[in-house]
């Protein structure tokens, strides 16, 4: 019986390390070929890692949350079919998002039994209403019987919660410790680069989409039955699309150790979507060569595949500038991290009707802000606004999204 040390896969992109996030074997257990062996966290996304063997499991070369180079041992497998000991590299298998941990029953807990207790109605009813059991509070008079200033005493010595009246108002000293690992670490440590790196500055401008939802409204009622349902991104994604050209500066990526700002003639658009793993940005690739139907289709599809955890490295990676849409839950206005090495994201905010004054009158229109944040090593203010505004002429006279 030989063994195998299998190693970290080189999971390209650059990645030198790796998190362990999972195991999903032990020593002892006796895996089959293709077999999931652990979980791995790239700054992207989750991989499986599998065997490339049948075996039994020897050793594991790591403990969960802990950083691993790639090419390091990674687990040892006795090989059923003999051999001398040898090395090898899975691979590379695809990406997936964690599963949610199984939360364990509450325990239930176990109350005496015992006679019906004494007590006055009023007692009774007292009791009642604050939740207590009477079998469990012991009458101080000469007969047993539970008097108010019983339930009194109980209420201050009594285990489990208290009473709905006085748990409005009673402290907690509770505290619970939970690891950052796995994509919430990798989040939190792209945010804090980011955030130290990139001198953000943040534009606000609010938007008339009165006459945008209403087309987008018939066009939905109109082809809804034969082509894809259109939100508001597909348009706001057609709009960036047309505004890029006159400012190549904003679809950009920055190299600043190099000092290099790379302009892309390709649109590819990051779509920040929450997932039940963390933020995850899929890209919709090649945005300046679809119409609004294939956009929308594909943005549903690249949600749908990282809400499952069925997104590839490549469906995860590449974007040339991002958007983000917080509208669905409220905020007026927002303050948008940039996702690094991009230089610019676009920040959709809640949609809603006020009063508006429009040629002399007042009238009810709906109104939407953009928060859009900048690179502002690399895009002036100057810039960043009026791209913003040819962002905005595009969506409030959407005929504009259909002019070359």
């Amino acid at each position: 019986m030989g063994t195998l040390t299998i190693k970290v896969p080189d999971l390209g992109e650059g990645i030198a390390e790796v998190e362990l996030v999972a195991w999903r074997v032990q020593p002892g257990d006796t895996v089959t070929e293709d077999q999931v062996l652990a979980d791995v966290m790239t700054d992207k996304a989750t991989v499986e890692i599998p065997s490339p063997v049948a075996g039994r499991v020897v050793a594991l070369g790591g403990e969960v949350g802990q950083q691993i180079a790639v090419g390091a041992e990674l687990i040892r497998i006795d090989v059923a079919d003999g051999g001398e000991a040898q090395e090898a590299v899975p691979a590379v298998p695809a990406v997936s998002a964690p599963a949610p941990a199984a939360m364990p029953a509450p325990a239930e807990r176990a109350r005496p039994s015992a006679g019906k207790p004494l007590a006055a109605p009023a007692v009774r009813h007292r009791a009642a209403v604050l939740g207590i059991d009477l079998r469990q509070v012991p009458g101080s008079s000469a007969d047993g019987r539970i008097l108010h200033e019983d339930l009194d005493a109980w209420l201050l010595r009594r285990p489990g919660p208290p009473a709905p009246d006085a748990a409005r108002y009673a402290e907690r000293h509770d505290e619970e410790a939970v690891p950052v690992t796995g994509v919430r670490r990798r989040i939190a440590q792209r945010m804090q680069d980011a955030m130290r790196r990139i001198p953000h500055f943040t534009y606000v401008e609010e938007v008339d989409v009165t006459e945008l939802e209403l087309l987008r409204a018939r066009i939905n009622e109109r082809w809804g039955g034969e082509r894809a349902h259109l939100t508001l991104l597909p348009l706001l994604v057609r709009a960036v699309v047309l505004a890029v050209p006159r400012f190549p500066q904003i679809n950009a990526r920055f190299d600043d150790e190099a000092g290099v700002l790379t302009r892309h003639g390709a649109v590819h658009v990051g779509i920040a979507t929450q997932t039940a793993a963390g933020l995850m940005v899929p890209v919709l690739r090649h945005a300046e060569a679809r119409d609004l139907w294939s956009s929308a289709t594909e943005i549903a599809r690249l949600a749908d595949a990282a809400r499952a955890g069925r997104a590839t490295r490549d469906e995860l990676s590449g974007s040339t500038l991002t958007v983000t849409s917080l509208g669905a839950l409220g905020g007026i206005a927002s303050t948008p991290i940039i996702n690094a090495p991009e230089v610019a994201i676009v920040g959709v905010n809640r949609i809603v009707q006020r009063p508006v004054m429009l040629g002399g009158a007042v009238v009810a229109r709906r109104m939407m802000n953009l928060s859009s944040s900048f690179d502002h090593r690399v895009v002036d203010g100057q810039l960043a606004a009026e791209f913003v505004q040819a962002v905005r002429a595009s969506l409030e006279c959407p005929a504009l999204l259909f002019i070359e």
